[in-house]
């Protein structure tokens, strides 16, 4: 048996979207505490353990979807660096050592949390996109429930105001996010057997639905002070943030060359989050 390189299994778990899952967990930690303790170090290696193992699992689950679409194709189990076995064991091992780490450090809220993720995520999600173009509704859910990991693990109430805004943030954000990525590999999915909302939908008329779910994302987060506690400075970058992301993405999605906008709008989308997400921290840090 060859041996597997540490490159290998990154590529496995997915450690860009892994990471990006850890941040938000951590995010929602940091709003809760106000400031930086070890025992956030330990939160994002659970987090990003767990994160890794359910995109392993996902990818045991596609295997042989992604080996029919070029952006997948070369993903370790399709491309031959791993058997669908080595890959079944190593999201295994992950998942258990994630929800280990976050019952043994934060106890039960959490870990469950956790599993829940993974039911949601593996279970439910990944099984109803074969069906639905429409899952990634409430497949958003997924991103979700890591920030409210990290606010529970903190010591939050799970239905806190405070966090239920961040959570429904991300839960909205997420959908515009995914369907921007089905105007640009829609074709490559649909190849692969999976329905997309580009068959019934004109690119055009699904241009006007994201941009619309983009407002309702912006008008949410605008809507800041019913839900947390916050300062008027604050408050003015949220707003300029809003203005500026909002005016950006209609240019881009909108203007002549808007077929070859897609990526740039897909970033600035992703920066938006970010940016909302990194004030939402330095803003509550004391």
């Amino acid at each position: 048996m060859k041996s597997i390189s540490f490159k290998t299994i990154l590529t496995l778990v997915k450690y860009k979207v892994s990471l990006a899952v850890t941040f938000t967990a951590i995010t929602g930690y940091l709003v809760y505490t106000g400031s930086f303790d070890i025992q956030i170090l330990t939160l994002a290696v659970g987090v990003f353990i767990l994160a890794g193992g359910s995109s392993a699992l996902n990818e045991v689950q596609e295997s042989r979807y992604d080996a029919l679409m070029e952006r997948t194709k070369h993903r370790p189990i399709p491309s031959g660096e791993l058997s669908s076995q080595q890959a079944s064991i190593i999201s295994v091992l992950f998942i258990l050592a994630g929800i280990f780490i976050l019952f043994n450090s934060f106890g039960i809220i959490p870990a469950l949390l956790g599993g829940f993720n993974i039911i949601w995520y593996n279970l439910f999600y990944t099984n109803l996109k074969r069906i639905t173009s429409f899952a990634v509704v409430p497949g958003s859910l997924v991103g979700a429930v890591p920030a409210l990991i990290g606010w529970t693990a903190a010591g939050g109430y799970m239905f806190d105001s405070a966090i239920v805004f961040i959570a429904f943030f991300l839960f909205i954000w997420q959908i515009p996010h995914f369907w921007l990525l089905m105007i640009k590999y829609g074709y490559e999915y649909e190849q692969a057997g999976f329905p997309t909302i580009n068959q019934s939908i004109s690119p055009e008329r699904l241009k006007i639905i994201i941009l619309s779910w983009v407002l309702a994302t912006s008008a949410f987060s605008i809507a800041i002070p019913f839900f947390l506690t916050i300062s008027l400075p604050f408050y003015f970058f949220i707003f300029v943030l809003n203005i500026l992301f909002v005016t950006i993405f209609t240019i881009l999605s909108f203007s002549k060359t808007a077929d070859l906008n897609l990526k740039k709008s897909f970033i600035s989308i992703n920066i938006y989050m970010l940016v909302f997400m990194i004030l939402l921290i330095l803003f509550n840090i004391q």
